[in-house]
Parts: structure tokens; sequence; C-alpha cells
């Protein structure tokens, strides 16, 4: 097998004949290709015939004897893609359009051919290609050349392919000296790649320009800046796309009668690389205007889908399917629904007419909300013949669909999917991006889970019911504003309301009349001493007491270890689990934000003043009680103020008889106190909209505005 070997002096010679080639006055070959563009009119749809060249042009270059596969076709695929292909040729109809570009197609491969055999200019034959498609527009003018070429290139392979087999094969064979050819493959191998390298990239071209046809009018305009500089270089890739079929259609006309010793010439290998990196390039800047087209006709259609979905929700309907479909979009008409309990998809139709609480969150859920909500969800099922039980659920995650969707937030999904019983989407990609603007605008996402409620009708009926959620569960159904604001007229500062549905054992003490004590700081020290000495004054006082820690909010290892020590010295009961310990706290921001919502405050509403007392409580540094009686008073305490108060009991107790031990206990509590204090309100930035103004419980004054950023990793 003989190499030829190029010498490097000869080689920089052909470089720079190369270089002058490809340096040619672009702007003069436009012009002159500008002026025989006069198209006609007629508008042909070029993508079922552009489907057949493919088809030729990737079974020619896919042989694993003669040449490698087109680039970035592996070949162990090949066959399937190449039946996809044909599968979508055969369904396209394309044989009407065919019978009227016969003539034409035809009419180009003679002129290639002819030009070719003869050795004539590059230049000038692709001039008379485009002087026989001067009507065409520029998408048809590449189409109908490529596929010119494909019927020499792809009648060539066909020869070599049935050459070995089939007798009028191998006599067409010999006529056109295939066999000197296919004797020196691999000498050919080169020129082979490099053909096959530009093929892909002329095909590329062809289609990147039939997509810009494709792009939907009503969406975008001629005059859009990308549509513009598309316009303005698609014939300048055309010429050279049509130049480079005149290239190839050269290589292979050259085969024919061409000797060994000439066979492994390097510089038409060279010759046809160089212009597959032309092309390339050109392909790679029109496929980035591609881009920027498609990425503005996104933007219009959700702008569209977007309106769509606020007029959807302002106008009346019968039932809530409309608005269900809208909002979670099945696919291919597969149920887009994941059922938590079954296991299994199932369809919309599920939720027709029903109350649907829509929860809304990102992949990241807190555990103690997600715990929480499932021991809600749970107990609402118990009975599912309870007017308060008549409501599902459905979780839509929020997915950031600018960042790619990798293995791990799929596995995030399907874990937080699998850990929740009632309904999800089964997939992300079911919420469609008009949608999650819609749910950030108009309901006001972000970050922190909503729970949206819709009625049977679909209508929107509470923007974020997760605050009634916490505060009083399933007993808040409808969960409308109006049933928000009817449990808060039948309630008073009562035990039950702070802390009834933390935990059962506090009801039980509820229904005995005993005392209660509910505690909370970081401070052990204090902690330690406070409980010897609360139990102390209750055996002396005489009264049943029962004890109870509930920490801090944002419970993490130091709250776990005080529970534990409380726990071993029986200093106090705790709550048996983190979650309970969050839970009290989000109940009572909770508890603000809903009074916030009906335009409470603090100097209007007792009960909102109890709830900024407490919240206070949480952000200060020290302890804080909060003392009941069954579900009659109570009465609360900073931790110095309790502990002295305690240690003077003997200066108070003679008062218990008449005013009983709390009464007795709040009096002197009012004798001690102070004016001075340094109260801390500490609200969560993402609980809701944070007022301007609020005023300190104690004492009624502004309190100041501060930001806080916090990280606590105890």
């Amino acid at each position: 097998m003989a190499t030829t070997f190029i010498p490097d002096k000869v080689q920089r010679v052909r470089q720079r004949s190369g270089d002058r080639m490809f340096a040619s006055d672009d702007n003069g070959i436009m012009k002159q290709i500008h002026a025989i563009h006069v198209p006609d009119g007629r508008d042909f749809d070029v993508k079922p015939l552009l489907r057949i060249v493919e088809n030729i042009l990737l079974r020619t270059t896919s042989s694993t004897t003669l040449t490698p596969a087109l680039p970035g076709v592996p070949l162990g695929s090949t066959q399937a893609q190449l039946d996809a292909l044909e599968d979508k040729t055969l369904q396209d109809g394309s044989s009407n359009m065919i019978d009227l570009l016969a003539h034409t197609i035809n009419k180009i491969s003679c002129e290639i051919s002819c030009k070719c055999t003869s050795g004539g200019d590059a230049h000038a034959t692709a001039v008379a290609v485009f002087n026989i498609l001067s009507s065409y527009s520029w998408d048809a003018k590449v189409v109908l050349a490529l596929a010119a070429f494909a019927t020499t290139y792809g009648e060539f392979w066909l020869v070599a392919h049935l050459y070995p087999t089939n007798p009028l094969a191998k006599s067409v064979a010999i006529l056109k000296q295939l066999p000197d050819i296919l004797e020196h493959t691999d000498a050919l191998k080169p020129k082979f790649e490099a053909l096959s390298s530009l093929i892909k990239v002329m095909v590329d071209v062809a289609k990147c320009i039939v997509q810009f046809k494709e792009l939907p009018p009503q969406y975008i305009t001629p005059d859009t800046p990308a549509m513009v500089t598309a316009i303005a270089h698609i014939p300048t890739a055309v010429y050279w796309t049509i130049r480079s079929i005149v290239a190839c259609a050269s290589q292979i006309a050259s085969l024919i009668g061409m000797s060994h010793e000439h066979i492994a010439s390097t510089m038409d290998a060279w010759e046809l690389s160089g212009l597959a990196h032309k092309v390339s390039n050109m392909y790679g800047h029109l496929q980035s205007q591609l881009y920027l087209c498609q990425q503005h006709i996104n933007d219009k259609k959700h702008i569209e889908a977007y309106m769509m979905l606020v007029r959807l929700f302002e106008t009346p309907h019968i039932d809530n399917m409309k608005i269900i479909r809208v909002l979670i979009y099945a696919k291919d008409d597969q149920p887009p629904l994941f059922d938590g309990l079954s296991k299994r998809k199932v369809s919309l139709d599920i939720l027709r007419r029903k109350n649907v609480l829509l929860f809304i969150s990102e992949l990241e859920v807190p555990h103690e909300e997600l715990f929480i909500l499932d021991q809600m969800y749970q107990e609402s099922r118990q009975d599912p013949t309870r007017p308060e039980s008549q409501y599902e659920v459905v979780w839509m995650p929020m997915v950031d669909r600018s960042t790619p969707w990798t293995e791990e937030k799929n596995r995030q999904f399907e874990t937080l999917k699998s850990m929740m019983p009632w309904h999800s989407v089964d997939h992300p990609s079911s919420i469609d991006l008009a949608v999650i603007k819609y749910i950030k605008e108009m309901w006001g996402f972000n970050k922190k889970p909503l729970l949206v409620v819709l009625d049977p009708q679909g209508r929107v009926v509470n923007n974020n019911a997760i605050h009634m959620m916490w505060i009083w569960g399933s007993l808040a159904f409808p969960f409308t504003s109006l049933r928000e604001e009817g449990l808060w007229k039948g309630e008073t500062w009562r035990m039950e309301l702070l802390a009834d549905t933390i935990d059962p054992i506090i009801h039980n003490w509820i229904s005995e009349g005993s005392y209660i004590c509910l505690f909370g700081g970081e401070d052990m020290e204090w902690i330690r001493k406070f409980c010897i000495l609360a139990k102390a004054i209750a055996r002396a006082a005489g009264i049943r007491l029962e004890m109870l820690y509930v920490g801090k909010s944002n419970p993490r290892e130091k709250i776990q270890k005080i529970n534990a020590i409380i726990s071993t010295d029986n200093l106090s009961h705790t709550l048996p689990d983190l979650h309970l310990v969050w839970f009290f706290w989000v109940r009572l921001e909770s508890m603000w934000y809903s009074k916030m919502q009906h335009g409470k405050t603090v100097e209007s509403d007792p009960i909102m003043q109890e709830i900024v007392s407490m919240l206070s409580f949480d952000g200060s540094d020290q302890g804080w009680v909060v003392f009941s009686k069954g579900s009659g008073e109570m009465t609360k305490a900073k931790g110095e103020n309790i502990v002295r108060c305690l240690s003077d009991y003997d200066v108070w107790k003679n008062n218990v008889s008449s005013k009983g031990f709390l009464g007795a206990l709040n009096d002197y509590l009012r004798e001690i106190h102070t004016p001075h204090h340094c109260n801390r309100l500490i609200l969560p930035g993402t609980t809701g909209s944070i007022p301007e103004r609020v005023v300190c419980a104690e004492c009624g004054r502004p309190m100041e505005k501060f930001v806080m950023y916090r990280c606590c990793t105890d």
C-alpha cells in the first residue's frame, strides 16, 4: 500500500493558493448573486424534499467498508436513524412536489456534472446554478441544489455498493472505472472523510435556513434584530453551500479515470476541509441568530399564554377543569398526576368539581413543613365524609428552567414526590413557563411554599392558605378569607389557640383544669433554676402544675441537647420531635401574618398584642414563660422577672386565696415591672409582606426596623 508524501514547500504553495481562493471578495460575489435573484413569489415547502436528500446523503456516507459514517452519527445507531428518517419521508406525501421540481433538479445535476467534468471554474458553475434557480427563494435554492448533488452522489455510491453482487452494477462500475477506485480505499480515506464532513455541514446549513423560513410570522417579523442579521447572511451561506456542492461534485467526477499515481493527493482533501471550515463558521453564526429568534418567539408565546391565563382566571366557569388543565399540562395524553397513596399515575379528572389546594414549592421543601402538612392531611383523610375533608392537595414544584434538568434534580424530585401522600405533578415539565410566571407574579411565590386554594369552579379563593392550615388545620376548610375572618371572630387568647394542636397532652391538661406553664429560651442555667423553683412554688401553693419546654424558632442541635438534659434530669416535659418545636413558632408567625392580612395591629387587637409579645420573647436572648389555668386566664413574663417573682413567693402568697394563683402572680409581676426594656421582634423575610410600622407590644411605641442576616450552625 503506497502513501504519497508531499514536501513542505509544495504544501505551503498550495496553502497560499487556497488562501487566495477563500479570500475572494464576498461583497463582489454577492452583488452578482443578488442580481440574479428574482423570486417569482412561488412558495414551496421544501422540508419533505430536504428529508429525502438527508436520507440519501446519510445512507451514502454510512458505509463501514468504503468510508466512515457522517460525523456525529454513531455507526451502531445509523440504521435506526435511517429507518426513522425514511418513515418521516414516506409520511410527508412529497410526490406531488417532486413532480413539480424534478425537471429543475435534473437540470442542475446536468449543469454541475457537465461543468465539473470539463474542469470548469467553481464560481462560474455556482453562478450557472443560481441562474437556473433565479426564480426560487433562498431556502428552495439551497435544497434544490443539494437534491441535484444527492442524485449524482447517490448514484455513485449505489453502483459502488451493488458492484460486488449485481451484474448490471458491475458493468456500470467497470465503465466508470470504479474497481480501480475501490482498490485504493485506504489512500482515498482522507478525501472521503473530508467529503463526509463537508456534506454534513452543508445539510446542517440547509436545515437551518429552512428553519428560518418556518418561523411563525405572528410572533416574529423581518425587522426583528436577529432576523435582520439572518436575512443579511442567508444569501452568503446559500452561495458557499452551493459552491461546496460544486466542489464535492468535482471530487467525485475527478475519481473517474484517475490513475492510482494521483489518487492519493491530499490537495483535494485540504480544499474540502477548508470549505467545510468556512461553511461551518457560517452555520454557527446562523444557528446563533436562529436561537435568538426562537428566544424572541418563546418570549412572545409566554406573554400570550400568560395573558390568556390572566383572562381565564377572570372568567367564570362551570367547573374547575379548564383552569386545572392550563395549570397542569397533560403531555401526549399521558396522565399528568401522581397519586401519593396508590403510587400510580392518574388523570386530572380526579380533581373535577373539588376544592383543590395547590401546594407550590421549590424542590427543597423544609422537612418540618412536609412533616406537619403530612400529619394534617392524614388526619383529614381518617373520616372522608366530614365537610372539612372535602379537598384535594396537588404539589406543583417550581423549577428553574434556565438550568439543565440533571439526574441529581430528578432524584430530588422523585424522592420528594414519593414522600407526599397527596397528588403531585408527574414531572415538573407539566408546568408551563407561563404558569410559573403567573404563580410568581399573581400569587406572589418567592421560595417560601404557598397553598393556593381553588374552589370547585376554579376560582382562587385564597392566594395562600398555608397560614390558615398551620393555625387551624382542616377546620379552616374551605380556606377562604371569609372563613379566616370568621374563625378569628370566635377566638380569644387562650392556651387552646396558642398550643393545643402542638401535642395531645396539652389538651388533657386543659381538660383536667391543671395549671400549665410553657417556657422557652436557650440558657440552660436559667432553665434549670426556673424549673426547680417553679416546682417548689407549685408544691407550696398546693397546685398541680404541668410544664412544657418549647425551645426557640429554627430549632437545631442546641435545642435537641437542651431537650435531652431536661428529660434526663426530669425538669419538665418536652416536645417529642423538633418538628413540633418548629411548628409551635411557625403557627405564631402565621397568626401574626393572618392578623396583619386582615388589617389588625397591636394597638387595635388584643390577640395581635399577645402574638407580638410571644414573637418578641423568641427574639430575645433570655428565657420566658406563659402560665395559664385550663383554658382560662393567661399571664406571661420574661425570664428574670419570673424568677424574681417566684423567689418572692412569700411576699404575695397571702393573695393566692383571694385572687387565685395566677391573679396573685400577675399582680406581683406588674409591681416589679420596670419601664426599661429592649424587645426584639424577628420576622422571617419570606413570611409575607413586612409592614413599615410595627409597635412594641409592651409600651406601644414604634419599633426600629433593621435588616438581619443569620447563619446559625449551632
